[in-house]
């Protein structure tokens, strides 16, 4: 038996907390890979996971085996990826996650147009406006936007991503137009549940930050949604570029303060420190660096 076989089937079961879950995604059995684990904890004279009939659980020197065999094993796929002709063309699975809004309308096209380059390359985007983890996921990176507060993973800007504050000719009809932030908490506010703070938006003034409380009658968790309400004349909406562009272009929103623009968030891919990137993620994130509506997202 292969002592790389025997660390695969501890990865995933460390990973999983499940033999059978293990199991499965090598295609063996429950006991053939229980098997493996205890072959390799002989080997090593130590236990790595503790077992009851209800749980598995990493024991402390499982734990640091795990954090050591888990690259180790990314190089080795790596390794097989290169002898097996990976220099002439890219293949295998790509496992991205990224917001909903700005997943449909800039990533999937992206995606697509990479997709046609390598054909031997699969694409599996997962949309979703929670963050998850890559790790615990199986994801191979993640596109977010805002502030990367994850310091567990390294971070490779794409491009720029201004926060848009508008309304519908409609709205300011019937309520006015405000001339300057200050005067936002007199009128509806639409606000952005994904915002660390939704009540609080903040502004550039005069080469100085300023915090605007307010409050609103209308709340939703994803841009796509709170652009729309913004369009339906509900009130003023803060939004990222992205999910307004096309209304701010036809006139069905106004943008309001553009001089008062805060710095920009960023669109950024995430992967985690220790992983070596697969030569096909490099090239996708090469890709999206270099793509105009993924890097001036903001435009």
């Amino acid at each position: 038996m292969d002592k790389i076989d025997r660390m695969r089937a501890f990865a995933l079961v460390a990973k999983h907390a499940s033999f059978t879950t293990a199991a499965k995604r090598l295609g063996k059995s429950a006991r053939l890979v229980s098997k493996y684990v205890a072959d390799l904890e002989d080997a090593l004279g130590v236990q790595l996971l503790n077992r009851t009939t209800r749980s598995v659980s990493l024991t402390d020197a499982g734990a640091t085996y795990l954090a050591m065999c888990e690259p180790l094993l990314e190089g080795f796929d790596e390794l097989e990826e290169t002898v097996r002709n990976e220099q002439r063309s890219l293949r295998g699975v790509i496992r991205i996650s990224a917001p909903t809004g700005f997943g449909s309308v800039r990533l999937a096209p992206s995606l697509a147009a990479f997709a046609a380059q390598h054909p031997e390359v699969d694409i599996d985007l997962r949309l979703s406006d929670q963050r998850v983890s890559i790790i615990e996921e199986g994801l191979d990176l993640a596109v977010r936007i805002g502030p990367m507060r994850d310091s567990s993973l390294k971070v490779r800007q794409l491009g720029p991503m201004p926060l848009i504050v508008s309304a519908a000719p409609a709205y300011l009809e019937r309520a006015g137009t405000p001339a300057h932030p200050n005067a936002l908490p007199t009128h509806d506010c639409i606000l952005d549940g994904n915002m660390t703070d939704p009540t609080i938006w903040r502004f550039n003034v005069d080469g100085a930050p300023v915090a605007i409380h307010l409050t609103g009658r209308l709340r939703a968790n994803a841009p796509a949604a709170t652009a729309r309400l913004a369009i339906a004349g509900a009130g003023i909406a803060r939004c990222p570029a992205y999910s307004v562009a096309e209304a701010l272009q036809s006139g069905a929103l106004i943008e309001l303060f553009p001089e008062y623009r805060v710095a920009p968030y960023t669109v950024a891919a995430l992967f985690p420190q220790n992983r070596r990137l697969t030569r096909r993620v490099r090239a996708l994130i090469h890709h999206l660096a270099n793509d105009e509506d993924i890097s001036t997202a903001g435009s």
